[in-house]
């Protein structure tokens, strides 16, 4: 790898490399193997990513802090939910309770009074049939 740490390649395509400053130079070594590398690190560079790095940690912790704060607060609301929820369900199921007991106690006279409307519907419909036709 050259110097440039911007360089584009058949190993890279088209994504841009990791680092953002030359940090690290590569430079070849003279010996008898060619493949080795040594490596010069600038400390300058090195204390620079790593400040960056820092504030990255920081922003990641906030961003931490503040989701826990989020899941504290819609526990809290998810809780308040199910006992109004439960108080609402108790409340319906004491209703139906005291209506059964009123309809027992008072007798199903109800469905005597739906037979008599409807009666009285038909009866109606069919005597103004009678009054239309003539």
């Amino acid at each position: 790898m050259s110097s440039n740490s911007h360089r584009r390649g058949p190993f890279y395509g088209d994504a841009s490399p990791f680092r953002s400053r030359e940090g690290l130079n590569t430079r070849p070594v003279p010996s008898s193997d060619s493949n080795e590398i040594q490596l010069r690190i600038d400390p300058m560079d090195m204390d620079d990513e790593i400040t960056g790095l820092r504030g990255q940690v920081q922003k990641l912790r906030n961003v931490a802090e503040e989701i826990g704060t989020e899941v504290k607060y819609q526990k809290d609301f998810l809780e308040q939910l199910q006992t109004t929820m439960a108080k609402a369900q108790a409340g319906v199921k004491n209703n139906l309770r005291r209506l059964n007991k009123s309809i027992i106690r008072n007798g199903s006279n109800h469905v005597v009074h739906v037979i008599a409307f409807a009666l009285v519907c038909f009866f109606v419909v069919y005597f103004w049939s009678k009054i239309s036709r003539k």
